[in-house]
Protein backbone atom coordinates (compact mmCIF):
# COMPACT_ATOMS: atom_id res chain seq x y z
CA UNK A 1 0.00 0.00 0.00
CA UNK A 2 2.44 2.15 1.23
CA UNK A 3 4.30 1.43 -1.83
CA UNK A 4 1.81 2.19 -4.22
CA UNK A 5 1.25 5.56 -2.65
CA UNK A 6 5.33 6.34 -3.15
CA UNK A 7 4.78 5.40 -6.32
CA UNK A 8 1.78 7.36 -6.92
CA UNK A 9 3.27 10.57 -5.35
CA UNK A 10 6.24 10.00 -7.55
CA UNK A 11 4.51 9.49 -11.17
CA UNK A 12 2.29 12.84 -9.64
CA UNK A 13 5.65 14.64 -8.68
CA UNK A 14 7.16 13.53 -12.09
CA UNK A 15 3.68 15.00 -14.61
CA UNK A 16 4.14 17.84 -12.57
CA UNK A 17 7.12 18.19 -13.95
CA UNK A 18 6.42 17.88 -17.40
CA UNK A 19 3.46 20.17 -17.09
CA UNK A 20 5.42 22.66 -16.06
CA UNK A 21 8.14 22.35 -18.97
CA UNK A 22 5.36 22.14 -20.80
CA UNK A 23 3.77 25.26 -19.89
CA UNK A 24 6.37 27.34 -20.43
CA UNK A 25 4.51 30.22 -21.39
CA UNK A 26 5.31 29.61 -25.28
CA UNK A 27 6.24 26.67 -27.72
CA UNK A 28 6.99 28.87 -30.54
CA UNK A 29 10.86 30.27 -30.88
CA UNK A 30 11.87 32.48 -33.92
CA UNK A 31 8.91 30.81 -35.77
CA UNK A 32 10.13 27.72 -34.82
CA UNK A 33 8.64 24.81 -32.43
CA UNK A 34 10.81 24.67 -29.56
CA UNK A 35 11.14 20.76 -30.02
CA UNK A 36 12.86 21.34 -33.35
CA UNK A 37 15.67 19.49 -32.12
CA UNK A 38 14.07 16.65 -31.60
CA UNK A 39 12.20 17.01 -35.09
CA UNK A 40 15.41 16.95 -36.89
CA UNK A 41 16.56 14.15 -34.71
CA UNK A 42 14.07 11.85 -36.74
CA UNK A 43 14.39 13.14 -40.04
CA UNK A 44 17.07 9.91 -41.12
CA UNK A 45 16.45 10.61 -45.39
CA UNK A 46 15.84 6.69 -45.78
CA UNK A 47 15.83 7.51 -50.15
CA UNK A 48 18.73 9.48 -49.85
CA UNK A 49 21.42 7.40 -52.01
CA UNK A 50 23.52 5.27 -49.34
CA UNK A 51 20.55 5.23 -46.86
CA UNK A 52 17.98 3.59 -49.31
CA UNK A 53 18.41 -0.26 -49.28
CA UNK A 54 18.51 0.21 -53.32
CA UNK A 55 21.93 -0.11 -54.36
CA UNK A 56 21.21 -0.33 -58.00
CA UNK A 57 21.96 3.02 -58.77
CA UNK A 58 19.43 3.79 -61.77
CA UNK A 59 16.49 1.94 -59.88
CA UNK A 60 17.46 4.52 -56.64
CA UNK A 61 17.40 6.83 -59.03
CA UNK A 62 13.67 6.60 -60.92
CA UNK A 63 12.31 5.48 -57.24
CA UNK A 64 14.12 8.98 -55.70
CA UNK A 65 12.56 10.76 -58.62
CA UNK A 66 9.04 9.43 -57.83
CA UNK A 67 9.15 9.91 -54.09
CA UNK A 68 9.75 13.90 -54.84
CA UNK A 69 7.19 13.86 -57.89
CA UNK A 70 4.39 11.92 -55.43
CA UNK A 71 5.31 15.30 -52.64
CA UNK A 72 4.67 17.11 -55.37
CA UNK A 73 1.20 16.53 -55.50
CA UNK A 74 -0.71 16.91 -58.58
CA UNK A 75 0.58 18.70 -61.73
CA UNK A 76 -1.29 21.00 -63.84
CA UNK A 77 -2.80 19.20 -66.74
CA UNK A 78 0.17 18.62 -69.60
CA UNK A 79 -0.40 20.01 -73.39
CA UNK A 80 1.30 19.71 -76.38
CA UNK A 81 -0.58 21.93 -78.32
CA UNK A 82 1.14 24.83 -77.98
CA UNK A 83 -0.53 27.56 -80.20
CA UNK A 84 2.68 29.68 -80.17
CA UNK A 85 2.65 33.11 -81.38
CA UNK A 86 5.12 35.50 -82.19
CA UNK A 87 4.21 38.84 -80.45
CA UNK A 88 7.24 41.40 -80.96
CA UNK A 89 10.58 40.21 -82.21
CA UNK A 90 14.03 42.47 -82.45
CA UNK A 91 17.34 42.22 -83.67
CA UNK A 92 19.69 42.80 -81.13
CA UNK A 93 23.78 42.25 -81.65
CA UNK A 94 24.02 38.88 -82.94
CA UNK A 95 20.85 37.79 -81.56
CA UNK A 96 17.69 37.65 -82.04
CA UNK A 97 15.04 38.83 -78.95
CA UNK A 98 10.87 37.39 -79.43
CA UNK A 99 8.46 37.81 -76.90
CA UNK A 100 6.16 34.60 -77.14
CA UNK A 101 2.59 33.08 -76.35
CA UNK A 102 1.80 29.96 -75.74
CA UNK A 103 0.15 27.11 -73.68
CA UNK A 104 2.67 26.30 -71.08
CA UNK A 105 -0.38 24.05 -69.01
CA UNK A 106 -4.11 23.03 -69.84
CA UNK A 107 -4.70 25.64 -67.24
CA UNK A 108 -2.22 28.49 -68.26
CA UNK A 109 -1.41 30.50 -71.64
CA UNK A 110 1.94 32.70 -70.38
CA UNK A 111 4.51 34.84 -72.52
CA UNK A 112 7.97 33.92 -72.43
CA UNK A 113 11.10 35.70 -73.95
CA UNK A 114 13.17 33.92 -76.04
CA UNK A 115 16.50 34.75 -77.75
CA UNK A 116 17.77 33.43 -80.73
CA UNK A 117 21.58 33.36 -81.94
CA UNK A 118 22.17 34.77 -85.66
CA UNK A 119 23.42 32.15 -87.55
CA UNK A 120 22.24 28.80 -88.90
CA UNK A 121 21.31 26.55 -86.16
CA UNK A 122 20.32 24.17 -84.11
CA UNK A 123 21.68 25.61 -81.14
CA UNK A 124 22.55 24.82 -77.80
CA UNK A 125 19.69 26.15 -75.36
CA UNK A 126 19.35 27.36 -71.69
CA UNK A 127 16.38 27.49 -69.83
CA UNK A 128 16.71 30.51 -67.45
CA UNK A 129 14.87 30.50 -63.95
CA UNK A 130 13.98 33.58 -62.00
CA UNK A 131 14.48 34.59 -58.79
CA UNK A 132 12.25 35.58 -56.14
CA UNK A 133 13.94 38.58 -54.13
CA UNK A 134 10.43 39.25 -52.76
CA UNK A 135 10.06 41.39 -55.94
CA UNK A 136 7.30 40.28 -58.02
CA UNK A 137 6.97 43.16 -60.51
CA UNK A 138 8.81 41.30 -62.92
CA UNK A 139 10.19 37.89 -63.47
CA UNK A 140 11.36 36.81 -66.65
CA UNK A 141 12.57 40.08 -67.17
CA UNK A 142 15.24 39.56 -64.45
CA UNK A 143 16.33 37.12 -66.81
CA UNK A 144 16.32 38.94 -70.29
CA UNK A 145 16.07 42.57 -71.36
CA UNK A 146 12.68 43.24 -71.86
CA UNK A 147 11.64 45.20 -74.89
CA UNK A 148 8.10 46.05 -75.92
CA UNK A 149 7.12 47.30 -72.73
CA UNK A 150 6.38 50.67 -70.34
CA UNK A 151 9.22 52.83 -69.21
CA UNK A 152 8.22 51.52 -65.90
CA UNK A 153 8.96 47.86 -66.24
CA UNK A 154 12.31 48.47 -67.87
CA UNK A 155 13.42 50.81 -65.45
CA UNK A 156 12.26 48.05 -63.00
CA UNK A 157 14.14 45.25 -65.36
CA UNK A 158 17.26 47.70 -65.26
CA UNK A 159 17.63 48.25 -61.49
CA UNK A 160 17.17 44.25 -61.05
CA UNK A 161 20.23 43.89 -62.87
CA UNK A 162 21.61 46.21 -61.64
CA UNK A 163 21.38 44.96 -58.22
CA UNK A 164 21.39 41.48 -58.39
CA UNK A 165 22.94 40.24 -62.14
CA UNK A 166 26.35 43.06 -62.07
CA UNK A 167 24.26 45.27 -64.80
CA UNK A 168 23.93 42.30 -66.91
CA UNK A 169 21.09 40.28 -68.32
CA UNK A 170 22.25 36.94 -68.34
CA UNK A 171 19.98 35.55 -70.91
CA UNK A 172 21.14 38.48 -73.11
CA UNK A 173 25.38 37.36 -72.11
CA UNK A 174 24.48 33.50 -73.24
CA UNK A 175 22.87 34.47 -76.14
CA UNK A 176 25.73 37.02 -77.18
CA UNK A 177 27.59 33.84 -76.99
CA UNK A 178 25.92 30.76 -79.33
CA UNK A 179 22.85 29.81 -77.03
CA UNK A 180 18.85 29.75 -77.38
CA UNK A 181 17.36 30.83 -74.13
CA UNK A 182 13.85 30.91 -72.32
CA UNK A 183 12.47 33.19 -69.71
CA UNK A 184 8.56 32.32 -68.40
CA UNK A 185 7.45 33.95 -65.23
CA UNK A 186 6.26 31.71 -62.64
CA UNK A 187 2.96 31.95 -60.97
CA UNK A 188 2.93 34.93 -58.51
CA UNK A 189 5.58 37.29 -60.54
CA UNK A 190 5.51 39.81 -63.50
CA UNK A 191 2.47 39.08 -66.17
CA UNK A 192 1.25 35.90 -63.83
CA UNK A 193 0.83 37.90 -60.71
CA UNK A 194 -2.45 38.93 -58.93
CA UNK A 195 -4.99 40.82 -60.31
CA UNK A 196 -5.02 43.28 -57.39
CA UNK A 197 -2.06 44.26 -57.49
CA UNK A 198 1.66 43.08 -56.62
CA UNK A 199 1.14 42.19 -52.74
CA UNK A 200 4.33 39.58 -51.02
CA UNK A 201 2.09 39.44 -47.68
CA UNK A 202 -0.22 37.12 -49.49
CA UNK A 203 2.23 34.42 -50.77
CA UNK A 204 0.86 32.59 -47.60
CA UNK A 205 -2.62 32.65 -48.40
CA UNK A 206 -1.74 31.58 -52.29
CA UNK A 207 0.66 28.46 -51.10
CA UNK A 208 -2.00 27.75 -48.47
CA UNK A 209 -5.06 27.86 -51.06
CA UNK A 210 -3.09 25.69 -53.30
CA UNK A 211 -2.57 23.41 -50.46
CA UNK A 212 -6.50 23.17 -49.52
CA UNK A 213 -6.93 22.38 -53.56
CA UNK A 214 -4.58 19.19 -53.37
CA UNK A 215 -1.75 21.49 -55.57
CA UNK A 216 1.57 22.76 -54.18
CA UNK A 217 2.39 26.56 -55.48
CA UNK A 218 5.85 25.53 -54.91
CA UNK A 219 5.64 22.32 -57.13
CA UNK A 220 3.70 23.90 -59.57
CA UNK A 221 7.03 25.89 -60.40
CA UNK A 222 8.40 22.60 -60.80
CA UNK A 223 6.11 21.24 -63.20
CA UNK A 224 6.05 24.48 -65.32
CA UNK A 225 10.03 24.42 -65.59
CA UNK A 226 9.59 20.38 -66.59
CA UNK A 227 6.53 21.69 -69.38
CA UNK A 228 9.00 24.74 -70.48
CA UNK A 229 11.57 22.45 -70.86
CA UNK A 230 9.32 19.92 -72.78
CA UNK A 231 8.31 23.29 -75.21
CA UNK A 232 11.77 24.42 -75.50
CA UNK A 233 13.25 20.98 -76.91
CA UNK A 234 10.42 20.86 -79.86
CA UNK A 235 11.88 24.15 -81.43
CA UNK A 236 13.58 23.91 -84.55
CA UNK A 237 15.90 26.03 -83.27
CA UNK A 238 17.20 24.22 -80.42
CA UNK A 239 19.27 20.99 -80.67
CA UNK A 240 17.18 19.10 -77.79
CA UNK A 241 20.31 17.08 -77.00
CA UNK A 242 22.09 19.96 -76.19
CA UNK A 243 19.55 21.99 -73.41
CA UNK A 244 20.53 22.87 -69.99
CA UNK A 245 19.18 25.39 -67.34
CA UNK A 246 20.57 28.07 -65.00
CA UNK A 247 19.34 30.10 -62.29
CA UNK A 248 20.04 32.54 -59.12
CA UNK A 249 19.10 32.26 -55.71
CA UNK A 250 15.25 30.47 -56.36
CA UNK A 251 16.06 30.21 -59.38
CA UNK A 252 18.97 28.26 -58.22
CA UNK A 253 16.84 25.94 -56.62
CA UNK A 254 14.23 25.36 -59.49
CA UNK A 255 17.16 24.66 -61.75
CA UNK A 256 18.53 22.25 -59.74
CA UNK A 257 14.95 20.67 -58.95
CA UNK A 258 14.65 20.70 -63.07
CA UNK A 259 17.95 18.92 -63.32
CA UNK A 260 16.50 15.91 -61.08
CA UNK A 261 13.21 15.71 -62.32
CA UNK A 262 14.33 15.98 -66.30
CA UNK A 263 16.63 13.64 -68.21
CA UNK A 264 15.68 16.70 -70.97
CA UNK A 265 18.39 19.07 -69.22
CA UNK A 266 21.98 17.42 -69.62
CA UNK A 267 23.73 20.28 -67.31
CA UNK A 268 22.99 22.86 -65.08
CA UNK A 269 23.99 25.60 -63.24
CA UNK A 270 22.70 26.87 -59.74
CA UNK A 271 23.61 29.89 -57.94
CA UNK A 272 23.64 30.75 -54.59
CA UNK A 273 20.66 27.81 -53.43
CA UNK A 274 22.27 24.93 -51.73
CA UNK A 275 22.07 23.68 -47.95
CA UNK A 276 21.46 21.48 -45.71
CA UNK A 277 17.88 20.99 -43.54
CA UNK A 278 20.16 20.54 -40.62
CA UNK A 279 21.95 23.56 -40.90
CA UNK A 280 19.11 26.02 -42.04
CA UNK A 281 16.68 24.77 -39.53
CA UNK A 282 19.53 25.01 -36.73
CA UNK A 283 19.31 27.70 -33.73
CA UNK A 284 22.91 28.36 -34.58
CA UNK A 285 22.96 29.18 -38.41
CA UNK A 286 19.07 28.89 -39.47
CA UNK A 287 17.95 31.71 -41.62
CA UNK A 288 14.70 29.30 -42.92
CA UNK A 289 11.73 32.01 -43.17
CA UNK A 290 8.93 29.25 -44.56
CA UNK A 291 10.12 29.28 -47.69
CA UNK A 292 6.92 28.63 -49.59
CA UNK A 293 8.27 28.80 -52.86
CA UNK A 294 10.61 25.65 -52.06
CA UNK A 295 8.49 23.34 -49.94
CA UNK A 296 6.98 20.30 -51.12
CA UNK A 297 4.58 18.43 -48.79
CA UNK A 298 6.04 15.73 -46.65
CA UNK A 299 9.44 15.35 -48.55
CA UNK A 300 11.58 15.67 -45.67
CA UNK A 301 10.17 12.23 -44.13
CA UNK A 302 12.95 10.92 -47.39
CA UNK A 303 15.62 13.38 -48.90
CA UNK A 304 16.97 16.57 -47.76
CA UNK A 305 18.15 19.37 -50.57
CA UNK A 306 21.39 17.61 -51.24
CA UNK A 307 19.71 14.26 -51.83
CA UNK A 308 17.06 15.41 -54.74
CA UNK A 309 19.71 17.24 -56.43
CA UNK A 310 21.59 14.18 -56.23
CA UNK A 311 19.09 12.50 -58.28
CA UNK A 312 20.91 14.56 -61.55
CA UNK A 313 24.02 12.22 -60.80
CA UNK A 314 25.84 11.91 -63.22
CA UNK A 315 25.25 14.58 -65.23
CA UNK A 316 27.21 17.69 -65.23
CA UNK A 317 26.19 20.35 -62.61
CA UNK A 318 27.84 23.32 -61.40
CA UNK A 319 26.74 24.94 -57.58
CA UNK A 320 28.16 27.99 -56.57
CA UNK A 321 27.39 29.99 -53.25
CA UNK A 322 29.11 32.92 -51.58
CA UNK A 323 30.88 32.84 -48.15
CA UNK A 324 28.92 35.82 -47.20
CA UNK A 325 25.27 35.01 -48.30
CA UNK A 326 23.21 35.88 -45.41
CA UNK A 327 20.64 33.11 -46.32
CA UNK A 328 22.63 30.37 -46.71
CA UNK A 329 25.32 29.48 -44.35
CA UNK A 330 28.73 28.32 -45.09
CA UNK A 331 28.61 25.32 -42.72
CA UNK A 332 25.38 23.97 -44.38
CA UNK A 333 26.05 24.90 -47.87
CA UNK A 334 29.26 23.21 -47.43
CA UNK A 335 28.00 20.00 -45.96
CA UNK A 336 25.11 19.91 -48.87
CA UNK A 337 28.11 20.34 -51.46
CA UNK A 338 29.91 17.05 -49.38
CA UNK A 339 26.84 15.28 -49.09
CA UNK A 340 26.47 15.73 -52.61
CA UNK A 341 30.28 14.97 -53.74
CA UNK A 342 29.68 11.23 -52.55
CA UNK A 343 27.15 10.27 -55.39
CA UNK A 344 28.43 11.90 -57.90
CA UNK A 345 32.29 10.24 -56.75
CA UNK A 346 29.87 6.97 -56.38
CA UNK A 347 28.94 6.72 -60.04
CA UNK A 348 32.78 7.68 -61.28
CA UNK A 349 31.50 10.94 -62.23
CA UNK A 350 33.45 13.78 -59.97
CA UNK A 351 34.72 15.79 -62.77
CA UNK A 352 31.08 16.60 -63.46
CA UNK A 353 30.12 18.10 -60.47
CA UNK A 354 31.52 21.85 -59.78
CA UNK A 355 31.37 22.95 -56.06
CA UNK A 356 32.14 26.12 -55.38
CA UNK A 357 32.04 28.86 -52.50
CA UNK A 358 33.27 32.33 -53.15
CA UNK A 359 34.01 35.06 -51.17
CA UNK A 360 30.98 37.04 -52.33
CA UNK A 361 27.71 37.61 -50.78
CA UNK A 362 24.24 36.49 -52.17
CA UNK A 363 25.02 37.59 -56.10
CA UNK A 364 25.25 36.94 -59.47
CA UNK A 365 27.63 39.38 -61.11
CA UNK A 366 29.45 39.37 -64.07
CA UNK A 367 32.05 37.16 -62.95
CA UNK A 368 29.97 34.27 -61.86
CA UNK A 369 28.31 34.67 -65.49
CA UNK A 370 31.21 34.10 -66.57
CA UNK A 371 31.57 31.01 -65.02
CA UNK A 372 28.39 29.86 -65.98
CA UNK A 373 29.44 30.34 -69.32
CA UNK A 374 32.28 28.56 -68.91
CA UNK A 375 30.66 25.33 -67.33
CA UNK A 376 28.07 25.51 -70.09
CA UNK A 377 29.98 26.06 -73.04
CA UNK A 378 32.37 23.35 -71.52
CA UNK A 379 29.67 20.40 -71.74
CA UNK A 380 26.48 21.85 -74.33
CA UNK A 381 29.11 23.43 -77.09
CA UNK A 382 29.98 20.30 -79.97
CA UNK A 383 33.69 20.73 -80.42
Amino acid sequence: MIKSIILCVLGLATSVVALSQHLSGYELEREMPVFLDQLKQELTYPMAWGNSPVKNFKKWRKQARNVVLDAMLAPPPYTTDYKVEVVAEEQRDGYKAKKLRFNLTGYSRVNAYMLVPDGEGPFPAVVLLHDHGGHYTIGKEKMIRPFGVSPEVLADADAWAKQCYGGQYVGDYLAAHGYVVISVDAIFWGERGRKEGVDGDKHMAVAGNFMMLGRSWSAFMNYEDMYTTDFLATLPEVDSKRIGCMGFSMGAYRAWMLSALTDKIKAGAAVCWMVTTDCQFSWEYGNERGGFANMLPGIRRYLDYPHIASIACPKPMFFLNGEHDKLFHPVGVNAAFAEMRKVWESRSAGDKLVTELWDMPHDCGKKVQEAVLSFLDKWLQED
